[in-house]
């Protein structure tokens, strides 16, 4: 299996656009909007654009300590570093390694997590920062006895009716399978969920609100004791929560229909769910799924990989074009040879399950996409 790392150091990222309306990959217009070095390290989470037009987003690492950044982007590719994290040695009060995608609050500031830092250095923390740049450390995770409240938030936030915002941390808890938490702008965090294994481990994308004030989201691993690996770990499941914290497993992947589910799920415009898996399906290389809210999973999608479709949509989950179709990146795969085992993809899928490539990466234009694309106003990816 791919080794689940967010970051290669010989890695070129580029922000990139891709029309809407394109039907095959020979009609795909592609341009590259910013050149990342390794000063400002690659993007990590999906971009997120504002209500003043721009893009704003997080880079893993990079920065004037190399721990990450928070940057903006102009639509016309202009970049501006925000915000470089680990202000001190071991990153005590800012934290590090910022990964999932920001999201803009009601207030106009933005929130997010990183995976690591804070005063127990290795847990992560809660933040907020203004479009000007102004960061504030809203929680630092492991602050209690046993981390209890959680450890390692990869994903991002979301704002729920209440104002909160809801998350998950990938470990920690009192079973040390991860937890789902909320948190109120001003700081103050109550534990939801705690996973007990039984009901999955490890929760490493975001959550998904829906109307009826419930939250749907994927563990990477579980049920434990789960035949579906030699480690009894389990491939990953499916759930839905309540805002109080009561959890639901609507579905347990057993690799056949897919394995370690790592991207955001996405509301279709259908009232399904459609999301990714990293690995499994009929070739082992990821598929894309749709879940419908009771739980009966379809299998759409086994990626094939290199020279044909890609393979790993890594971190990667779908965001629904205005068109109504799905689009997304796989890690690895497509049609170039410049890369061993392709230099990865960027697809549509439609509802039904019918698959188009719309680009290959050929690294001298990017390689190895890891988060998921973003529809801007514009219409353009």
């Amino acid at each position: 299996m791919k080794e689940l790392g967010f970051l290669k150091s010989a890695q070129i990222i580029f922000a990139f656009w891709i029309a809407a309306t394109i039907i095959s990959s020979a009609q795909a217009t592609f341009t590259t909007l910013v050149s990342f070095n390794g000063t400002e390290a690659a993007p990590a989470g999906a971009l997120t654009q504002a209500t003043d037009g721009n893009f704003y987003g997080t880079t893993a690492g990079g920065g004037p300590r190399g721990h990450g950044t928070v940057f903006k982007m102009t639509p016309t590719g202009t970049l501006t570093r925000l915000y470089g994290f680990c202000h001190q040695v071991r990153c005590p009060t800012d934290g590090g390694g910022p990964v999932g995608a920001l999201v803009q609050g009601a207030d106009g500031s933005f929130y997010g997590t990183t995976n690591t830092g804070g005063p127990n250095y290795v847990a992560g923390t809660v933040f907020k920062i203004t479009p000007g740049g102004t960061l504030t450390t809203l929680h630092s995770f492991c602050s209690n006895t046993g981390c209890g409240d959680g450890e390692n938030p990869f994903g991002g936030l979301v704002q729920g009716p209440d104002g909160d915002f809801y998350g998950t941390a990938r470990d920690g808890g009192a079973n040390y399978n991860g937890t789902v938490f909320k948190i109120t702008p001003a700081g103050a965090l109550t534990i939801l969920h705690l996973f007990e294994g039984t009901d999955g481990r490890g929760p490493t994308a975001g959550l998904t609100p829906v109307p009826d004030g419930n939250y749907f989201g994927t563990t990477l691993y579980g049920p434990i004791a789960s035949s579906c690996l030699p480690t009894g770990e389990g491939c990953g499941t499916v759930f839905r929560m309540t805002s109080a914290g009561a959890l639901t497993v609507l579905h347990a992947f057993d690799i056949t229909d897919g394995l370690n589910p790592n991207g955001v799920l996405v509301r279709g415009s259908d009232g399904n769910f459609y999301g990714t898996t990293l690995y499994g399906g009929t070739h082992s290389l990821g598929t894309v799924f749709k879940v419908t809210p009771g739980g009966t999973l379809t299998t759409l999608h086994s990626f094939q990989g290199s020279p044909a479709d890609g393979a790993y949509p890594l971190y990667a989950g779908l965001v629904q074009g205005t068109d109504g179709n799905f689009y997304g990146t796989t890690n690895i795969g497509g049609a170039s040879s410049n890369c061993t085992n392709g230099c990865g993809t960027v697809f549509k899928i439609t509802a039904g399950g019918v698959l188009t490539t719309l680009h290959s990466f050929s690294g001298l234009d990017g390689s190895d996409p890891q988060t998921g694309l973003v529809q801007g106003t514009d219409g353009n990816f």
